[in-house]
């Protein structure tokens, strides 16, 4: 059984900083992509940023400049350091990853959420 655990959320004033982690455990051969989404009340979840294997990044037009994803694939551990963080940026921040178990792949697990509160 593979799950994706986040921590790492809270509330935070207008400009301030957090970072969130997301780690995956059980039974993996190994963990491709990797990818933070985000999802506000009354909105869709959306994308915030992506990364593969390889280190390769992909953000957001509203996370670019301001947050950085990266990745330890020695600890399966998915970062995201947030900065210059807006009210826009609450929501509830979702961990994603495509993994290969034992029981094959599977491109897409989904972690139970950090609930990130941008306020003054």
């Amino acid at each position: 059984q593979v799950q994706l655990v986040e921590s790492g959320g809270g509330l935070v004033q207008p400009g301030g900083s957090l970072r969130l982690s997301c780690l995956a455990s059980g039974s993996m051969r190994s963990i491709e992509s990797m990818g933070w989404y985000r999802q506000a009340p009354g909105e869709e979840r959306e994308l915030v940023a992506s990364i593969s294997r390889g280190g390769t990044t992909n953000y957001a037009n509203s996370a670019k400049g301001r947050f950085t994803i990266s990745r330890d694939n020695a600890k399966n551990t998915l970062y995201l350091q947030m900065n210059s963080l807006k009210s826009e940026d609450t929501a509830l921040y979702y961990c994603n990853a495509g993994i290969t178990s034992y029981s094959g792949y599977r491109p897409s697990f989904w972690g139970q959420g950090t609930q990130v509160t941008v306020s003054s």
